[in-house]
């Protein structure tokens, strides 16, 4: 069974995830709550008292909880989450919660106050600079989550880790990039992520540094490393991008792409090729045989910013993205 932990953070602000709304952010923004690098201790003072790199409500003279709504970035179906306290401990919340819900279109933040809410996570206990990490029971797809923390406090960090369940309407207006997180793109087999997750690889736009990328440790062996992406559905690969930027001295030498058929052929898509560092390259491929999976192998080792594998759905994986759809209907 998959570590629900290892699965994308759904919620982060990278991934196009942004906090629409909080009743109260007195001490500290709402906005940090999804911010994409682990929390980190401030030592400032400001005119409202210690600054803290989190979410954090005034101290509470009345009954009542506080509460935070976040836009997914990549709607999907929930399987852990994390209520990060870092650094908050004299003045992190007793217990937390979650609930989810699933709207059409870009709603503004007031129209979510009478959706129809669903608990994902009920109130547990909180621990003080503390990753708390709670395993969620599977349910339907959700496009917004809301954090209600008991009764008031700090929160460093919150990571919604799921998967990710794409609108098929938006697959089949065109070309779309197979293998992004957003599309529903996952990593599943690794050889090694010693530096940087190979989630990162499917990630939105374009990488600002070298640590926004996918990089493995140095081999001491006759080896390759690789990485297995599971697609949005089967498709045809037409254009395939290895994105080397920001690596230098630590790209790849060559690569090659292999593609899994539904019923478990390999065929290649790209045979082994040179890669230069710093450098997005672009593909052509024959996109004549529809692929669940794709591996990419790199030589020997080295880091890779992006993979982007464009192309099509079957009819096979048309059918299976809209089945999917409906199932996780709310």
């Amino acid at each position: 069974m998959t570590d629900p932990f290892d699965l994308p953070d759904l919620a982060v602000r990278t991934q196009g995830g942004a906090v629409v709304a909080a009743n109260d952010e007195f001490f500290a923004g709402k906005e940090n709550l999804i911010r994409p690098e682990p929390p980190r201790a401030r030592d400032d003072f400001g005119a409202r008292g210690k600054e803290y790199d989190g979410w954090e409500t005034r101290r509470r003279r009345e009954p009542g909880s506080d509460w935070a709504v976040v836009r997914l970035g990549m709607p999907g179906i929930v399987h852990g989450v994390v209520v990060d306290t870092a650094f908050f401990l004299g003045n992190y919340p007793t217990s937390a919660s979650l609930e989810g819900v699933s709207v059409e279109g870009h709603p503004p933040a007031a129209a979510l106050a009478d959706a129809a809410w669903v608990p994902l996570l009920p109130r547990s206990p909180l621990a003080g600079g503390t990753e708390n990490r709670f395993a969620v029971e599977p349910g339907p797809r959700v496009t917004h989550v809301r954090l209600t923390i008991h009764p008031d406090g700090g929160v460093a960090r919150l990571r919604v880790h799921g998967e990710v369940v794409p609108d098929p309407r938006l697959l089949d207006a065109g070309p779309c990039d197979l293998a992004a997180l957003e599309n529903g793109g996952v990593v599943r087999r690794v050889s090694n992520a010693f530096y940087g997750s190979p989630h990162q690889l499917l990630g939105r736009g374009v990488a600002r540094s070298m640590g926004e990328g996918w990089e493995n440790a140095r081999r001491r062996d006759d080896g390759n490393d690789w990485v297995e992406v599971t697609l949005a559905c089967e498709g045809t690969v037409t254009l395939a991008e290895l994105d080397t930027s920001w690596f230098l001295g630590n790209a790849p030498g060559s690569a090659s792409l292999t593609g899994t058929t539904a019923d478990g052929r390999e065929v290649e898509l790209l045979a082994r090729t040179p890669l230069q560092p710093d450098t997005r390259h672009r593909f052509v491929l024959p996109g004549d045989a529809g692929v669940t999976r794709v591996r990419m192998d790199v030589f020997p080792d080295g880091g890779m910013a992006r993979l982007r594998l464009w192309g099509r759905p079957t009819e096979a994986g048309r059918a299976a993205l809209h089945r999917r759809w409906e199932e996780t209907a709310p």
